[in-house]
C-alpha cells in the first residue's frame, strides 16, 4: 500500500456522475487533488439530448457540455484523456493506458455502461447503428441526411426518442419489438399502449411481438427481416437493445459485481476507499427494497453528491426518489418512483387530451407515477412518492383531486411502520 501519498481522488470516467463527484467533493470542502479520468476524445457532455435534439434537421451539432469550459480550473479539477487499464486496489494505484500510474486515497468507478450488440447475422454492416457516445450521434446525424427509410430495432427509450426525431425530418420509421408492448419494463400497460397508439397516429410502423432475425446488405441498400419472415427496407438502421454496466475494470481490481459494481447504502464498494455511481453501481434501493441498478441523469447525478459526502466521512444510506424522463417528439414522458408489474394504475386526467398522468398504488400506497406532457403531476410526484402516502383510488379520480394539491397539504399522514 502506498505511504505518505498527497490526498488525492480519482475518479474514472467523465460522464454525469463522475463530474459530478468532482463538483459536489468542492462544495462539501474537500482540499485533496482531483483528477477525472476521460476515455472519450470529446470534452465531458451531455448524452440525452443525443437522441432527441442533436438529431434534428435544424441541429447545429454541437454537444451540450456537462460544465463551462471555466470549470475544471476554477475548481482546481485536473481533467485528464486517457484510459484506466488496471487498478491496484492494494498499492492504491491506476494504470493508464500510455503506461503511466496515478496514487489515489479515494478511487471512483463511474465507468458508466456500454450498448449490448445485436445478436444477429449482419449486426455489424455498414448502415447498422448503435446510439451511446457523441460519436455515434454524429455518424448518425451525417447518416440521416440521406437517408428516406429508417428501421428501428427496439422499442425502448433510445429507440423510441430516435424513431420520433427520424420521423420528425420526414423519414419513413419502422420499429420492430420483441415484446408485446414499447418500454414493457419500465411503463405500466396503461401508459405503454397509450404511448404506442400516438407514435403510430404520427405515421411511425411500430411492430410489437416482432423481433430481427437478420440484417442484410444488397449493394448499397439494407433489408432487415424479422421473426415474421418479413423484410423491411433501410437506408438505416438503428438498434437499442439494452445496456450492460462496464464492470471489466472493477472485476480485474477484485471488486465484487453482481449486474453492476456491488456498493452499500453510502456507495461503497467491496474494497476500502473505493467507490461506485451511476450506471455502472448495483445499490440497495431503500424504495423497492432490492438491489437496483438505475440508468438515469437523476441517478447519476444524485450518486455523485451522495458518494462525495461518503468520501468526506458522512456515511449516510442513500434513498433519494429515483425519477426520468424521455422526450419522444411531442410526447414528453416524465416518471417518477419505480413501477411494479402488480401495481395498481389509477388514471388522472384524460389521455384524449395529450396530458394526463397514471398513479400507481402498491398495497394502498403511492409507489410511481407516470405523466405524459404533464409536469406539474411531475413535480409533485417527486415530492411524493417515497413517501409511504395511502391512497384510496377513488380519492384519486375524484374531479377536485390533484397531486399538486396533495404535494402542497401542509401535513401527509404517512402509513404506521
Amino acid at each position: 500500500m502506498a505511504t505518505n501519498m498527497v490526498e488525492r481522488t480519482v475518479i474514472i470516467g467523465a460522464g454525469q456522475a463522475g463530474i459530478q463527484v468532482a463538483d459536489s467533493l468542492r462544495v462539501e470542502g474537500y482540499a485533496g487533488e482531483i483528477t477525472i479520468l476521460n476515455d472519450e476524445a470529446a470534452f465531458p457532455y451531455q448524452r440525452p439530448p443525443l437522441s432527441k435534439d442533436y438529431l434534428a434537421a435544424d441541429s447545429a451539432g454541437t454537444a451540450l457540455p456537462l460544465r463551462g469550459p471555466d470549470f475544471f480550473a476554477s475548481k482546481d479539477i485536473t481533467l485528464r484523456a486517457g484510459a484506466a487499464v488496471a487498478v491496484d486496489t492494494e498499492a492504491r494505484c491506476v494504470t493508464l493506458a500510455d503506461g503511466s500510474t496515478l496514487g489515489y486515497t479515494h478511487l471512483v468507478f463511474a465507468t458508466g455502461a456500454a450498448n449490448r450488440q445485436l445478436p444477429c447475422p449482419g449486426a455489424s454492416l455498414p448502415g447498422v447503428h448503435a446510439l451511446r457516445t457523441l460519436d455515434d450521434a454524429q455518424n448518425l446525424q451525417a447518416a440521416l441526411a440521406q437517408a428516406r427509410k429508417v428501421v428501428v430495432i427496439g422499442a425502448g427509450f433510445i429507440g423510441l426518442e430516435f424513431a420520433a426525431a427520424a420521423r420528425l425530418r420526414g423519414l419513413e420509421v419502422t420499429v420492430l419489438e420483441f415484446a408485446a408492448r414499447p418500454m414493457g419494463r419500465a411503463l405500466s400497460a396503461t401508459a405503454s399502449e397509450w404511448i404506442a397508439s400516438r407514435h403510430r397516429a404520427d405515421g411511425i410502423d411500430l411492430r410489437l411481438n416482432e423481433g430481427v432475425a437478420a440484417i442484410r446488405r444488397d449493394g448499397t441498400s439494407l433489408s432487415v427481416e424479422s421473426t415474421t419472415g418479413t423484410r423491411y427496407p433501410a437506408d438505416l438502421v438503428l438498434y437499442g437493445v439494452g445496456v450492460a454496466p462496464r464492470t471489466e475494470l472493477a472485476e480485474a481490481a477484485g471488486l465484487a459485481t453482481d449486474n453492476g459494481i456491488v456498493v452499500d447504502s453510502a456507495l461503497r464498494t467491496s474494497v476500502d476507499r473505493v467507490l461506485a455511481v451511476g450506471d455502472c453501481a448495483s445499490f440497495p434501493n431503500a424504495h423497492t427494497g432490492s438491489r437496483t441498478r438505475l440508468e438515469s441523469v437523476q441517478n447519476a447525478t444524485d450518486h455523485g453528491r451522495h458518494a462525495a459526502r461518503s468520501i468526506m466521512g458522512h456515511h449516510t444510506d442513500y434513498a433519494e426518489t429515483p425519477w426520468f424522463w424521455s422526450t419522444q417528439g411531442n410526447l414528453r414522458l416524465q416518471i417518477a418512483g419505480i413501477s411494479h408489474p402488480d401495481d395498481l394504475p389509477v388514471l388522472l386526467g384524460d389521455p384524449a387530451s395529450g396530458k394526463f398522468s397514471i398513479a400507481l398504488l402498491r398495497d394502498g400506497v403511492l409507489a410511481a407515477v407516470e405523466s405524459v406532457n404533464s409536469a406539474a403531476d411531475h413535480i409533485a410526484a417527486r415530492k411524493l412518492v417515497g413517501r409511504g402516502i395511502a391512497l384510496d383510488p377513488a380519492t384519486l379520480t375524484d374531479p377536485g383531486f390533484s397531486l399538486k394539491a396533495l404535494a402542497k397539504a401542509s401535513f401527509v399522514v404517512p402509513i404506521p411502520a
